[in-house]
């Protein structure tokens, strides 16, 4: 690999609390989750050049303005009024769509790694801003490891981290649309009292989940698993074979499982071969020191 050109991973997510409290006066809705890295990844491999150039090893990803690695490349660019451009490649294994993030860590990651590749200076508060202004979920994707996500899941609260080394995601082949998940939800309107006072449960909520003393939530799940059945069948499926616990992702469509040994975790990935329209991934989760490492951009994280 030429000395300017250079790989970061791109990490998925999983959500081992989301709550839907209403919807907010500025017609988002006031969620409240607990995000969690796992092990899954894609990577991207960045390079100079003199525009910007997405491509991918997926013939299914867009690779033009609407990829969210091409937006966060040329927002910086107008941010910073940088004329040069940048050669990115994107090795795809997260599932797309499938709830667990994998969009959005791919624009955090561009983002870190166009700031390295550019030799840019910037905050990190002010890399999270711009975060926020391409998806709600990108600003997780700076932290990592075990995180709650209030608003519209962009406040993040770093909270001690969870850990799982026995995992396993399913992604169905099934394309869940998030928009018309949150619309059947039919999710009421909130006041800003009623807002603050849900969004203080909500944090005491994910504040104490302990997995093995509470039981892991989606509000999602109802409306998923009643539009999109396969998704339903995935978890019941895990729950059958042994798993402690199994919870829907995100909007989904992946449903991840935890199990009590890994011999008991390789016996069911063995029998899931089966289902011929389903993906299967033995993961375990990323905590955030080895998150950030990976990433290496602790200067910017310490700013």
């Amino acid at each position: 690999m030429p000395e300017n050109t250079f790989a970061l991973p791109s990490f998925a997510k999983i959500n081992l609390l989301l709550r839907v409290s209403g919807k907010r006066a500025d017609g988002f809705h006031e969620l409240c989750t607990v995000f969690q890295t796992v092990s899954l990844r894609d990577y991207l491999t960045f390079g100079e050049n003199k525009k910007i150039v997405l491509t991918c090893d997926d013939a299914k990803i867009p690779a033009g303005d609407e990829n969210l690695i091409v937006k966060a490349a040329k927002l910086l660019q107008t941010e910073f009024g940088v004329t040069e451009g940048a050669k990115i490649h994107l090795e795809k294994k997260i599932p797309a769509p499938g709830g667990l993030g994998g969009g959005s860590s791919n624009a955090a990651t561009a983002l870190i790694g166009i700031v390295r590749l550019w030799e840019l200076k910037i905050e990190f508060l002010d890399l999270c801003e711009l975060g926020k202004s391409i998806g709600s979920d990108v600003p997780f994707f700076f932290y990592g490891g075990t995180a709650i996500g209030t608003g519209r899941g962009t406040e993040i609260t770093q909270t001690e981290d969870f850990q799982a080394e026995n995992i396993l995601i399913v992604t169905p082949n099934v394309d869940v649309s998030t928009k018309d998940a949150f619309a059947r939800m039919n999710a009421p309107d909130l006041t800003n009292k009623t807002s603050k006072s849900i969004l203080k449960i909500c944090r005491y909520e994910a504040e104490s989940l302990y997995l093995r003393q509470s039981n892991l939530k989606n509000d999602f799940e109802a409306t998923v698993f009643e539009l999109y059945p396969e998704t339903a069948r995935v978890k019941k499926k895990l729950l059958d074979c042994g798993a402690e616990y199994a919870l829907l992702s995100g909007s989904g469509a992946s449903v991840f499982a935890i199990f009590d040994s890994d011999l008991k975790r390789r016996e069911v990935f063995d029998e899931l071969q089966n289902e011929r329209a389903w993906r299967v991934f033995a993961v375990e989760t990323i905590s955030r020191q080895d998150y950030q490492n990976q990433l290496n951009f602790g200067e910017i994280l310490h700013s």
